[in-house]
């Protein structure tokens, strides 16, 4: 009889259980959290995370001698031609861990839907431009199969050379941008361009411009093909077109944020950036520049001290570190290093700073080259003079304080016209300029063009061997470890994981 009754307790209990799951997951379920998220909002979060940030000052802005710290540390990087493996891996982890991932899904998410026609084109303008600076830094990297972890369970994918990257980036950003249609529905959280679509369309054309643009060397007849095409599509018009990123307290700009922090006293304009603008009379050094005189330390660096004349600006030299440093110090009669000139961080570096991408004025010297080569129709020297006006007029958008007058510019653009047997270097090294802490954009064109002519950076101990310039930056060590056996493919097939290898658009 006992034993019947205990039976019977564990069946009561047993059947309990049973009633009270009904509706448990339910029950466990927050009703307030997000199951889904709107892909504009990914794409969105793509564009402001293209923000160049560290990685722009420690490696491209250097290589190029446009800044320099002398300091080293966990920060060495390009300021001594070393290979600091974390430093080097800010594009990847930026770009590919998080910009290709959110990308590929909004495509995957948008690509059936016609009324998301916009979004999934756009999204694949912006996939291309990120794989653009992924592969213009490292080479071969993974493409075809790149962001697909979740969507395809692909967790080690495989590399793909640079050529078929290209190929590829190509057909989408021509296809992307001409299936742009404003008749269709309108992205209306866009942060670029408000939903714009002829101002999108124009964006992916002057990218496409961009990229056929490095073709020049390594296949000058498709580099003639893809301007043709970009020109015919539709490029940037003006300065309402540039690609922008705009910052606010709750953004900051990472380059900003870095130079107001504690960074504040490490970076300064490079010796050859400020003596190219000094020497030539240029205006936009008084809106870029400032100079803390007679400062003794970092902490001294004070806006009493601060002086924004151009003739004052005396730029760092490259090949010391903060110790050797003393005696290019002493022959400038200088008080120390911290008495070199800045990027002025209440302006051009502030926190809320704009970002730019892409501009107009890089879009008019590009066409200037692409006229000068024949590859489009057009005055070289229109387009020359076109770009450096845009440029200077782009200052501007900085702030008031950064403006540059109509009469200024009148007057620097009448008295630098295109030189014949100059064009290339003149061309590219007003890219160089224009181009100004949009550093990957400046590193690849230098690579691409050679210009402007640069000294090397002398400083002893470097990791080069062979090349006076970085021209790659090496592989993270986590896709070393992770991703071996693809990373080791591309190795093969590209060169060693040196920063002495060329990409392959990158031909001497």
């Amino acid at each position: 009889m006992k034993s019947k009754l205990r039976i019977s307790a564990i069946l009561l209990v047993l059947s309990g259980l049973v009633s009270c799951d009904k509706g448990f997951d339910e029950m466990n379920v927050n009703p307030i959290a997000l199951t889904a998220v709107d892909p504009s909002y990914q794409l969105n979060s793509s564009i402001i995370n293209t923000a160049p940030g560290y990685g722009n000052l420690s490696y491209e802005t250097t290589i190029v001698k446009q800044m320099i710290t002398p300091f080293s540390g966990q920060g060495t990087a390009a300021n001594f031609n070393q290979d600091n493996r974390s430093v080097a891996a800010g594009n990847w982890n930026n770009l590919y861990q998080n910009n290709i991932k959110e990308l590929t899904d909004v495509i995957a998410k948008t690509k059936d839907l016609p009324a998301r026609s916009n979004l999934y084109n756009m999204a694949r303008i912006w996939r291309a431009y990120s794989f653009m600076i992924l592969t213009d830094t490292y080479g071969d990297i993974p493409y075809k199969q790149a962001g697909k972890s979740l969507l395809e369970a692909i967790t080690s994918p495989a590399y793909d050379s640079q050529e078929s990257i290209y190929m590829d980036l190509l057909t989408e950003l021509e296809t992307a941008s001409t299936a742009l249609d404003a008749t269709k529905a309108r992205v209306t959280t866009d942060v670029l361009y408000d939903g714009d679509i002829a101002r999108w369309k124009r964006f992916g054309f002057s990218l496409l411009l961009r990229a056929g643009m490095r073709l020049s060397k390594v296949n000058p007849v498709k580099a003639a093909e893809i301007v043709g095409k970009a020109v015919a599509g539709g490029v940037m018009q003006s300065n309402a077109d540039n690609a922008i990123i705009r910052h606010n307290p709750n953004f900051t700009n990472p380059v900003g944020s870095q130079l107001n922090g504690g960074q504040s006293a490490f970076f300064y304009l490079a010796q050859d950036f400020v003596d190219h603008l000094k020497n030539g009379n240029d205006p936009r050094l008084a809106a870029i520049s400032v100079r803390y005189v007679g400062a003794a330390s970092g902490a001294q660096q004070v806006e009493t001290r601060a002086n924004r004349t151009p003739a004052v600006q005396i730029g760092a030299p490259l090949g010391f570190d903060n110790t050797t440093i003393a005696t290019a110090v002493k022959a400038s009669n200088l008080a120390s290093l911290w008495d070199y000139s800045q990027l002025d961080r209440t302006r051009i570096a502030g926190l809320t700073a704009p970002s730019f991408l892409v501009t107009y004025a890089q879009t008019q010297l590009l066409l200037a080259e692409a006229s000068f080569r024949n590859w489009t129709t057009g005055t070289p020297g229109t387009f020359y003079a076109n770009g450096i006006r845009a440029h200077m007029q782009q200052l501007a958008l900085y702030g008031t304080s950064t403006a540059i007058a109509d009469a200024a510019i009148n007057t620097f653009v009448s008295a630098n016209p295109l030189t014949v047997g100059r064009e290339l270097q003149e061309i590219n090294t007003q890219y160089w300029v224009a181009s100004f802490l949009i550093g990957p954009e400046t590193w690849a064109n230098f690579r691409r063009s050679g210009f402007p002519v640069l000294t090397p950076n002398p400083f002893p101990g470097k990791d080069l061997k062979t090349e006076p310039f970085i021209r790659r930056l090496t592989y993270t060590d986590a896709e070393l470890n992770v991703n071996s056996t693809n990373v080791q493919a591309a190795i093969a097939r590209q060169g060693a994981d040196v920063m002495d290898t060329r990409v392959w658009w990158d031909k001497k």
